[in-house]
């Protein structure tokens, strides 16, 4: 027990958590998920899903939520480096339409917990990123939400020194902004 170090943001329920890394001259080993230590933390969820994505330089995916079957996300990076975001989403919640962001890298090994009733979202900051996450319910398409990235009513301090351009889906471009 005891394999991750979690660290609560300012928003309630999201959470930083960093594993225990293990090395020598051959490499690395670190568990980047234990249902014991993550229960013993509060976070006691099932996952039902893994998902990958690889993306380039500049491309934002998101912001996206579910309207009635929400997700809880375990996020993490395994190649390359991304600023990965949530938004409270919870209505009556104090922290309603308040955002918290993270630099995720296969360097840092961190991982990020998004709890449900959150938008979700991240930016590629290196050349390449390989994103996985597990999730704690399945995808369903028409159950989807989203809100354009640069709504100033959350006012995301995305980190976009060196980016050249957005590329975004066709999809995510249309977003608008969060109505109450």
């Amino acid at each position: 027990m005891g394999q991750f170090h979690f660290t609560e943001t300012e928003i309630k329920g999201v959470y930083i958590i960093e594993p225990k890394v293990f090395g020598d001259n051959r490499g690395y080993f670190m568990e980047t998920y234990n249902y014991e230590d993550f229960k013993a933390q509060g976070l006691d969820m099932q996952f039902v899903q893994d998902n990958q994505s690889k993306s380039r330089k500049g491309v934002l995916r998101g912001l996206h939520y579910q309207v009635h079957f929400p997700q809880g996300k375990l996020v993490r990076v395994i190649s390359g480096e991304v600023f990965d975001v949530a938004v409270d989403l919870r209505k009556g919640s104090p922290t309603y339409k308040k955002w918290v962001g993270v630099v995720l890298s296969a360097e840092n090994k961190k991982q990020f917990y998004v709890p449900e009733g959150f938008a979700h979202g991240f930016l590629v900051l290196s050349e390449e990123a390989e994103f996985v996450y597990k999730v704690t319910d399945y995808y369903h398409p028409e159950d989807e939400g989203g809100i354009i990235w640069n709504d100033p009513g959350i006012g995301i301090h995305w980190p976009l020194e060196g980016i050249e351009e957005i590329i975004m889906s066709e999809k995510d471009k249309k977003l608008d902004g969060l109505k109450e």
